[in-house]
């Protein structure tokens, strides 16, 4: 935890956003069983009710009433019969003053506290949920048919909580970058123990250990596949073979689950083929170009675009691409190899409040998400701000299956040469990211160095295997 009074800050500037409107409620996360009711998954607290309290157990909710300052930290103190399985843990009262709550009741008081609300008629906010047993426990809890609590989300909490997470602080700032630096150990691992006849899930499970002995965990599953072109295809018994790219997207977390996020493509070879090398250094390209226009004030979706002109221009040097990049770009012809977005917000989740929805934490009132193929999937397209951490991560990916309905469709013919695609549909995919601060004026890039020069990853790779 940070100090308490960092989380009693960060709830009055809340309380203050949402004066003389009723009342907040957060909710935190149960455990969840996986196949039966005592095998429980890894328990996560909600990344929100984490922020506001630090509190990092399950089965707990607060209440905030801006207009009398008052909080209330529900939830329930462990039996002594339960205390046998769990080992002794501090009365909920304890915890809750390491947070500046000082008044602590048990879960079945949430109820009437929120039933005396609303017989007043006074608004409940509450924020989007994920988990059903949330949808299931609002509905009940507020008098409101499950299958419309999501409709019924408070905006205004959404915009105020929004506000305050995306300025890290330096306390979090600190944090990600131990998150980052775990991060790039793991990849550095990967590059190290990868070798020919190993199976993807082999080099992940080690990466995986070594988040966990560092004192962490994963962020998110590991994306470590010779299959680079599926965006989000983890890790499978699918051996190395000589002549693969493998394509490694980890993150770590710490114990406080700031995370880290980094992407590296490496051979399974000692070295890069001709062709792995020219794609690769494409996507390098696009991604240093990109990195080179963060600065505050600068629109997200403009360095994205930017970046997918660079990507265009690189494959026009292949003779894959051809006409006018800016052109290209707009007629969305480069989505056929970079049908996703160059990066997202990042802090105690991956994908930084994406629960929350992309059209308050990516955008804003006057700027709206895009519905053109692949502009679509763009997290991120805002002004940028001082505080924001982020990721660039652009990419190049060779689907065959998309590849063969845009041939059958001859869509943007103008821009694609499909016959000369017709040679490139196994090379796989490669991508580069890396995280970074947005600062008064300009970036920093996180976390410690790691190779990302094709000479370097080779380096590595000619020292690993001897």
């Amino acid at each position: 935890m940070f100090t308490k009074e960092t989380y009693i800050a960060r709830r009055l500037q809340l309380k203050k956003d949402l004066a003389g409107n009723g009342l907040i409620l957060l909710l935190g996360n149960e455990e969840s069983s996986m196949n039966y009711k005592d095998n429980l998954y890894p328990f996560r607290q909600d990344s929100t009710f984490l922020y506001f309290f630090g509190l990092d157990r399950p089965a707990l909710s607060a209440v905030l009433d801006p207009d009398t300052g008052n909080e209330i930290l529900f939830g329930d103190d462990f039996s002594l019969e339960e205390m046998v399985w769990t080992g002794y843990q501090e009365p909920l009262s304890v915890q809750g003053e390491r947070s500046g709550i000082t008044l602590v009741k048990g879960n079945g008081a949430l109820e009437r506290v929120l039933k005396t609300a609303l017989q007043q008629g006074r608004p409940i906010h509450y924020l989007p949920v994920y988990r059903p047993e949330h949808a299931i426990r609002l509905g009940s809890l507020l008098n409101i048919p499950p299958a419309s609590v999501a409709m019924q989300a408070s905006v205004q909490l959404i915009r105020a909580v929004v506000a305050q997470r995306s300025i890290k602080s330096k306390q979090e700032i600190l944090e990600i970058e131990k998150a980052v630096n775990l991060t790039a150990d793991l990849q550095m691992l990967a590059m190290q123990s990868a070798r020919e006849g190993m199976s993807e899930a082999a080099v992940a499970g080690g990466l995986e250990g070594l988040a966990i002995s560092a004192g962490g965990s994963l962020a998110f599953p590991t994306i470590l596949t010779v299959n680079g072109q599926i965006l989000h295809n983890h890790y499978s018994p699918a051996l190395l073979k000589k002549g693969d790219m493998v394509l490694c997207d980890c993150g770590a977390q710490t114990a406080m689950h700031y995370g880290g996020d980094l992407t590296r493509t490496f051979p399974v070879n000692a070295s890069f083929s001709p062709l792995q090398r020219d794609l690769y250094e494409i996507v390098l390209r696009a991604h240093l170009g990109a990195v080179s226009r963060l600065a505050p004030a600068v629109s997200f979706r403009d360095i994205h675009l930017h970046a997918c002109e660079l990507l265009v221009e690189g494959l026009q040097g292949l003779g894959i691409m051809r006409g006018n990049a800016l052109e290209a770009v707009s007629m969305g012809a480069h989505a056929l190899f970079f049908p996703c977005g160059l990066g997202h917000m990042l802090g105690l989740d991956t994908h930084d409040m994406e629960n929350l929805g992309e059209q308050y934490v990516g955008y804003t009132e006057e700027l709206v998400k895009s519905t053109q193929f692949g502009l679509k999937s763009l997290r991120l397209g805002r002004k940028l701000e001082p505080g924001f951490v982020l990721t660039v991560e652009p990419g190049l990916y060779f689907i065959p299956e998309l590849i063969a309905a845009w041939a059958a469709e001859k869509k943007c013919l103008d821009f694609i040469n499909y016959e000369k695609l017709k040679s490139f549909t196994t090379v796989g995919g490669f991508r580069v990211e890396e995280d970074f601060l947005i600062t008064t004026d300009g970036y920093r890039l996180l976390g410690k160095s790691l190779a990302k020069q094709s000479a370097e990853m080779e380096a590595i790779r000619v020292n690993a295997l001897g």
